[in-house]
């Protein structure tokens, strides 16, 4: 499936990822800048941060504690804020977009 990683610069990253992986193994296996996922998925250092398209928003499994609470410390949180290590690709996502923020915590 595809999956569009916009930076904040507006550079375009159009990759293929894979049904069951997370969006940030999908960044990752295919160098995408910004996306540092430190603690390796394990939802504990926010370092793949990522701003949802809206139109994808309910397309995604509910956000839990933890990874609201590390998003709650970015200092750049939105609405469609999620942490890449948490969405987890399905075919229903095919196509979506994310936006990258400036920085990483």
């Amino acid at each position: 499936m595809k999956i569009v990683f916009k930076e904040h610069s507006g550079a375009v990253h159009e990759v293929e990822g894979n049904e069951g992986e997370t969006l940030m193994d999908a960044a990752m296996n295919n160098m995408v800048p910004g996306i540092d996922g430190d603690c390796g998925g394990d939802c504990a250092c926010g370092t793949c941060h990522v701003f949802i398209a809206p139109e994808f928003l309910d397309k995604l499994d509910a956000i839990d504690g933890e990874e609201e609470l590390l998003i709650g410390m970015t200092p750049d949180k939105e609405d469609n804020s999620r942490l890449s290590c948490q969405v987890k690709l399905t075919d229903d996502l095919d196509g979506m977009e994310v936006t990258l923020p400036e920085f990483q915590m």
